[in-house]
This record gives structure tokens, sequence and C-alpha cells, in this order.
């Protein structure tokens, strides 16, 4: 009984944030609660890991740098600094706690994203039926809203917006698409695949969409691009011209992020709000990069940023100032916050830790490390929020899912070394007596 009421604390922290309990000085998460009273006792158990210090110490010290110079404020950057870290520590301490178990893990995740997929089909159906507390959860959540849209209501679960279910449910997108692309499924059925994938489409969610076709081309790239092209590459086709013709919010947002990021237009009044905030926040992570482009000037440095260089300071421009503090999303927060630092090392992770099918010795490891490779080029894209949901939790469960894998192709290899000359040694000719 103990270790569920630890399993499902510990993944509450990634499922329920949109309820807050204060919101001064700074957002009081269900997640911090967790933090609370689980971290003092895996402090004691495990002590602080070096990794995480041995990477936020060029941080510290240059985001204390920043402050002196007028490019931070302490209050913003040992809130942003203190949440970054305890939650980066805090979730490989349950790494650790689970004996770097990445399966179990990645399991217990899919159990909770499947239970709040089937809580937005209940939204759904609710709201078309009429059933105001089935789909309106504002009674119990405090952070959140019903969404609206073009079809009436626009899924987000128990999520606060629907491009955050898009984000921290799209690993687990990725499988259901894996398995119902295959004969045997993988970690979840093929029903529970269904309702996964009926959810994610629900939410239509911009940032849901992008998900899909990239887990599209993950897949196709995965498969064999040549053996299964005729199947993905209409798919992708007729998913893309079907979201651009049917999904309003879509097709205007791709169109105003087009239209703004080509005309450079700030004037425009009817461009997408959207597509003017991540145009904006683009604009001033660039002038901000440009001036300090090693370390940036400081984690929680960017409203601080926006105040100098964003658009909305000029006369006729819309004063839409929202994603202020997070810039919209985590590569261009990074790049004004952290420079080529924080880039660099994300990108690094990123891509020299994404284990491919044809490099994989189990299935499931390239399947899990796809899956959330897929979540973090969506976080990198559209969600600013460096420890919301549990993000750091996936960084790590990537990390050690390629690192496992590595470390059993190595041992394979050895095996396979140390067998080849064990054979050798069968045939070899005996040279002891002399040749008549």
């Amino acid at each position: 009984m103990g270790q569920k009421i630890l399993v499902i604390s510990i993944y509450l922290t990634i499922f329920l944030s949109s309820i807050v309990f204060f919101k001064e000085p700074v957002e009081g998460y269900l997640s911090y609660i967790v933090f609370l009273f689980l971290f003092p006792v895996f402090l004691f158990k495990y002590g602080i890991p070096k990794p995480p210090l041995l990477i936020f110490l060029p941080l510290f010290i240059s985001g204390i740098v920043y402050i002196e110079i007028g490019s931070n404020t302490y209050g913003q950057f040992f809130k942003i600094f203190t949440g970054l870290f305890m939650s980066v520590v805090f979730y490989h301490f349950i790494i650790e706690l689970y004996n770097h178990n990445v399966k179990q893990l990645f399991t217990w995740y899919l159990k909770g994203a499947i239970i709040v997929s089937y809580i937005g089909l209940v939204q759904v159906v609710s709201y078309y039926v009429g059933f105001r507390y089935g789909y309106d959860y504002g009674w119990l959540l405090n952070k959140w809203s019903v969404p609206g849209g073009e079809s009436g209501i626009r899924m987000n679960s128990i999520f606060s917006e629907p491009a955050n279910f898009a984000a921290v449910i799209a690993p687990a997108f990725f499988i259901a698409v894996h398995n119902l692309a295959v004969r045997h499924p993988v970690f979840i059925s093929k029903r529970n695949s269904i309702i996964i994938s009926i959810a994610y489409l629900l939410t239509f969610s911009s940032l849901g969409i992008t998900g899909i076709f990239v887990g599209i081309v993950l897949l196709l790239l995965n498969f064999g691009f040549v053996r299964y092209a005729i199947i993905f590459i209409p798919l992708f086709i007729f998913s893309f011209d079907y979201a651009y013709k049917n999904i309003p919010d879509f097709s205007s947002r791709l169109d105003g992020t087009i239209n703004i990021f080509s005309t450079r237009d700030v004037r425009d009044y009817e461009i997408h709000g959207s597509s003017f905030v991540l145009y904006n926040n683009a604009h001033v992570a660039y002038e901000n990069f440009i001036r300090n482009p090693l370390f940036g000037t400081g984690l929680g440095s960017h409203p601080v940023a926006f105040d100098k260089y964003s658009y909305t300071n000029l006369q006729g421009v819309l004063k839409i100032e929202f994603n202020k503090q997070d810039a919209n999303s985590m590569f261009l927060r990074l790049m004004s916050e952290t420079g080529l630092y924080g880039l660099v090392f994300m990108l690094l992770l990123l891509f020299k830790c994404w284990v491919w099918k044809s490099r994989s010795v189990e299935r499931e490891y390239w399947i899990m490390s796809n899956a959330l490779g897929l979540m973090i080029m969506l976080y990198l894209f559209r969600q600013g929020h460096y420890f919301l949901n549990g993000f750091p939790f996936f960084i790590w469960l990537y990390y050690y899912i390629w690192k496992i894998n590595r470390e059993q192709k190595i041992a394979q290899s050895q095996e396979v070394g140390i067998e080849a000359a064990d054979n050798s040694s069968l045939i070899l000719p005996d040279h002891s007596k002399p040749v008549a």
C-alpha cells in the first residue's frame, strides 16, 4: 500500500499541475508539496548527485554576475534556479529509487496517460450531452478552464490547456501510433492505443498536430523510409491537409506564423495572437542572445530582456505580453537565459542520446527513446516552463534509456568477442610436434 501511494504521489507531480495552493510569491503546485515531504528523505539516502551540481555551477556563477550588472533580479533568478535544480535532483532520486528500471517507470507514466485520456473522452462526451460537471472541472481544479473552439470544446482533460495535454501525452501518443501500425503492440494494448490517439486528436491543438506530424516522420525514419513510405507519407499528407482545411485554429496559427516571420510586419492586426507572441519572444531572445551569447543573462531573466527588446514597446503594436515569463518556447528561453551553454547542452543531449531502431538492443528501448525525443522537441518548440509537469523526469528517463542501451550493446559485443576467441582456439593446429 505504501509503495502504491509513493508511486501515485510521484506521478501526480507530472499529471496534476492544474491545482495551485497559492500564487504569491510563486505559484505553489502539488509537486512542491511532494518535493517537500520526499526530498529530505531522498537527500539523506542518496546525497546530492554530482552531475546536476556540475551542470548548474556555471549557471549559478553566471546568474549572479548578471544580477550584479542589472540584467536579472535576485527574486527571479533564485525562484527559477531553485525550482529547476530541486526538480532535476528530485527526479534523479526517483530514477535511483527504482534502480534505473526505465521500463517500469515508463510503464507507470503510460498508465497515467491512459487515465487522463479516458477523462478527456468523458469531458468531450459530457459537453455534447450537456452534463456540466463532466466537462467543466473548475469545481476541483483552480488553474483550469474550459477551452472553447470552432467545434465547441477543445479537450484538455485535467490539464490547464490542450497544449499541455499534447506535450505531456506526446510519448504515449507515439507508443499508440506505433502499436496501431504493427501487429504486436508494446507497453499498452491496441484498445488503449486507440483511446490515447482519439483523445490526442480531440485537443485540436497546434502543438498536438505538430506532434502527430513529427511522430509520423520518426516512425518512418525508424521503420525504413522506402519500405513504409507508401503507408506513412500518404497518412502525413492526408493529416496535414485535413488539419489545415478543417481546424481553423491550426490553419490561422500556421498562416499567421508564416506571414509574420516572412513579412516581419509586427503592426499587422490580422495576424493570429499566438503567432505574434512567438515572433515577439523570438525577437527578444535573439536580441538578448547576440549581446550575451555564452551564458545568456541567467535563469529567470527573460522578463527583464522582454522589457528591453519587446516589439510591444513600439507605438502602434498590439500590447500582447503573453508568455513574457517563459518565452513561449524552451528553445527561445534557453537562448535568452542560458545562451550557448544551455542550447548546446540540450541539443547535444537530444541528438547524442537518441536511440534509433537500428542501434537498439531491445525493441522497447528505441520506442521509448523516440517517444521521449518527440516530447523534448515539442517542449523546445512551444513549452517554455523548465520543470512544469515533471519535464526533468522525462529528460533523465531519456538519458538513462540511452545509457542502458549502450551498456548492454557493449556487453553483447564483448560476449561475441569472447565466443569468437573461444571458437577460434578450438580449431588452432597443434604445433607442439615436429612436422615430418
